[in-house]
């Protein structure tokens, strides 16, 4: 289902992602998926294996047909103007994910499942964050979780019903047809 451009989830709002190295198509392919999902604007990837495996490709929605999926050299040439450079990481002193406050205009930049970032840019980053889990999980899964906290935590939110109606599956036609509790707003 594609996803028309003036449809987001978050009002004036920017979103990068930094890929190290991402070794599995598949992963790419979900990461393209959540981005489409969270309303990324970008998404940017270092090094070769991605290249070599992209005719593995899984995203299933054609994500990166609207959203650019772009190889560079190096992320700190690739950091947007005025832009925060967040990577996220198991590193120790990093900020656990629950306590981390999101800023509107974000590059976040994640490790290899198999390696890490480096620390040259761990070194630039504005902030440094982990997901707390015992072990660490896929890039695609920490995606996910990475930015279902940052709409989790937004203000900015878009709570109208033309996002469901718009975002859902053309089978799924369901209605809550009894009135709920009221809707906790984002503080």
């Amino acid at each position: 289902m594609s996803q028309p451009e003036d449809l987001k989830i978050t009002k004036n709002t920017n979103v990068m992602l930094g890929l190290t190295n991402p070794k599995s198509p598949t992963n790419v392919g979900s990461v393209m998926r959540a981005s489409g999902c969270y309303s990324v604007n970008s998404v940017v990837y270092t090094g070769t294996r991605y290249e070599r495996a992209a005719q593995f490709n899984t995203d299933t929605h054609k994500n990166s047909h609207l959203i650019p999926l772009t190889q560079v050299e190096d992320f700190l040439e690739a950091v947007p103007e005025n832009a925060t450079v967040v990577c996220v990481e198991l590193v120790e002193g990093a900020i656990p994910l629950p306590a981390y406050q999101h800023p509107d205009n974000a590059f976040y930049i994640f490790g290899p499942e198999d390696g890490n970032i480096q620390q040259k840019i761990i070194n630039r980053a504005d902030d440094v964050v982990y997901v707390p889990t015992v072990g660490c999980m896929n890039l695609a899964a920490t995606v996910n979780v990475l930015l279902y906290d940052r709409l989790a935590k937004s203000t900015n939110f878009i709570t109208d019903n033309d996002l469901v109606k718009e975002s859902r599956d053309n089978n799924n036609k369901l209605r809550v047809k009894r009135p709920l509790r009221a809707v906790r707003k984002p503080a």
